[in-house]
């Protein structure tokens, strides 16, 4: 079909933060947007995210046969409300053949065209295949005179459905997404639809959907990319947005007039923002109060403490102090002094009665017990009873403050330091703590610099440094990502470069270490491979045992 260089389409890309198992909800924010396009932004079509009706992942509510009942009140709803600007959005379409992850397009209160999605992930964090039946036709619609190819996110990582919609007349794509979040995953989306570009010789819109939701954060940084594989417009990550594309057709094709460009993030300003989002999101969709935190003077607790303060407002959050004998008065004035910068609440608790009570009704079971594991968890766990004491009597939630290297290796304790209802850095290698508190401190100095210059140390024994018990983080991180990330056996990880006797000692404190993970909070996602949901071990194996994996 041939245009002339004026035939032109506005579509909107709604970068939204949907609520899982919020059906009404979303349907208004839905009908909201879609008045919001039309009226302030002129726009012919308005394109929300896959399964915006329900959240992603809504996870085994798909299995509540009142769902469904709640879904068609919200697309009659959406149907009788919008009517003079086309909307696309995804929801669950449940069938006698099976449940679809599908997309509506409503053209003037009608359902003009169902999609529904060919390809359903089933690694990492997806779990598509046990709520899903793949779909396997096209949909192509026609708003203004533009012949258009519905996609859902996946679809766009293979070939087959979107050279479908190009060999069924689509001009242009719209590919709809929950992508979540991991460092580099914005490079590797574009690196997808330019080769779909490619292949399809057609113009791609890139709409994915915002927001945290439990351990996963969705960054948006929604695209458009023309035919030739020049991105036209890119949306900020981390934020909800409405923006608006103009569309031209002409007799070369379809194009999309450039418009503003967001600067891409480096890595330390990713993964702040998701911690961030992941944490304010958290809060706010769960309706807690607000954050405790336990705040020893180490820079865990302070780059926690930081980003609860910037996500939820200083006046949310509680820092406490528990030093034991055993804490260093540079701990207690440093984490005083980041409370006071970053204005929150702070006291001081200090936890050596509390030790000393323990240790005398221990006394009569081990008399004559050395100074070892045991006492030094019985402070980690005092702390953890005053944080949750505190947590139960003001309706706030502790923030867990261990990290990915730590967690990794176990070197942390149940019921004490990892005790919470959120653990804000589960998934931040130590060496990455490092860069996230600089990069805190370059935005205003919150975070005392001899906090960052000291070397870390749990305090729960005299002159304790973690190189005491672990090799230096410099070491571990990379070990612990070839290890857990990329799924390297030992001998490939020796190969890369490392001590044989280190790295059997590494992996075999990762493997002895399941079943505290398998205890501890919930957290924010940012690498592509975190624990939880993405990495699913047993905790009872005998594949080691006789294996250098």
């Amino acid at each position: 079909m041939k245009h002339s260089p004026h035939h032109a389409i506005r579509i909107a890309i709604a970068q939204a933060n949907m609520l899982v198992g919020d059906i009404e909800g979303n349907c208004e924010k839905i009908i909201n947007w879609s008045s919001r396009a039309l009226n302030e932004l002129g726009a012919d079509l308005v394109v929300f995210p896959e399964l915006a009706l329900t959240g992603y992942p809504p996870e085994d509510l798909l299995y509540r046969s009142s769902l469904y009942t709640r879904i068609d009140r919200a697309i009659n709803q959406i149907a009788r409300r919008v009517e003079t600007v086309a909307v696309v959005f995804g929801f669950p379409e449940k069938t006698q053949q099976g449940i679809y992850n599908s997309a509506a397009v409503v053209i003037e209160g009608v359902i003009a065209g169902i999609y529904r999605k060919y390809e359903l992930p089933n690694y990492s964090v997806f779990d598509e295949k046990r709520y899903f039946i793949p779909g396997t036709t096209p949909c192509v619609v026609d708003i203004k005179g533009l012949p258009i190819g519905i996609t859902i996110c996946e679809d766009a990582w293979h070939s087959v459905s979107l050279a479908d919609a190009a060999n069924a007349g689509a001009q242009l794509i719209l590919n709809i997404n929950a992508s979540p979040y991991h460092v580099g995953k914005e490079l590797l989306r574009e690196e997808v639809i330019h080769d779909r570009v490619i292949e399809c010789r057609a113009p791609v819109i890139y709409s994915n959907q915002v927001g945290g939701q439990d351990e996963l954060v969705f960054d948006g940084g929604s695209f458009v990319m023309n035919a030739d594989c020049t991105i036209s417009t890119r949306a900020q990550q981390f934020e909800e947005a409405l923006l608006s594309v103009d569309f031209e057709m002409t007799d070369l094709g379809v194009k999309a007039i450039p418009t503003e460009l967001a600067e891409r993030l480096s890595d330390e300003q990713g993964v702040y923002r998701a911690l961030m989002l992941g944490v304010k999101d958290y809060f706010q969709k769960n309706c807690f109060k607000g954050a405790v935190v336990g705040l020893s003077g180490g820079i865990d607790s302070a780059l926690t403490l930081a980003i609860a303060a910037d996500a939820l407002g200083c006046e949310n959050v509680h820092a406490i102090s528990m030093p034991s004998q055993y804490t260093a008065d540079m701990s207690v004035e440093d984490a005083k002094a980041e409370a006071q910068a970053l204005g929150v609440k702070f006291d001081i608790i200090p936890i050596e009665p509390i030790y000393n009570e323990f240790n005398r009704h221990l006394e009569p079971l081990f008399p004559k017990s050395e100074f070892g594991v045991m006492h030094e968890n019985i402070q980690a766990r005092a702390r953890g009873t005053l944080l949750m004491a505190v947590s139960n009597q003001s309706g706030s939630i502790v923030l867990s403050t261990g990290n990915k290297s730590e967690i990794a290796v176990g070197y942390c304790t149940l019921y004490g330091d990892m005790v919470g209802g959120y653990s804000v850095l589960k998934d931040v290698p130590k060496t990455m703590v490092y860069r996230l508190a600089a990069y805190r401190n370059s935005l205003s100095p919150v975070i005392p610099q001899r906090v960052i210059d000291r070397p870390p140390s749990a305090e729960l024994a005299p002159d304790q440094k973690d190189e005491d018990s672990l090799p230096a983080y410099d070491v571990l991180d990379p070990i612990l990502e070839l290890y857990i990330e990329n799924d390297l056996c030992l001998e490939d990880i020796v190969a890369a470069g490392y001590e044989l006797e280190t790295v059997k000692r590494i992996i075999k404190m990762v493997n002895n270490n399941e079943y505290k993970r398998r205890q501890s909070a919930p957290g924010v996602r940012v690498s592509s491979r975190a624990f939880g949901r993405d990495r699913r071990y047993p905790i009872t194996s005998g594949f080691n045992k006789s294996s250098s994996d």
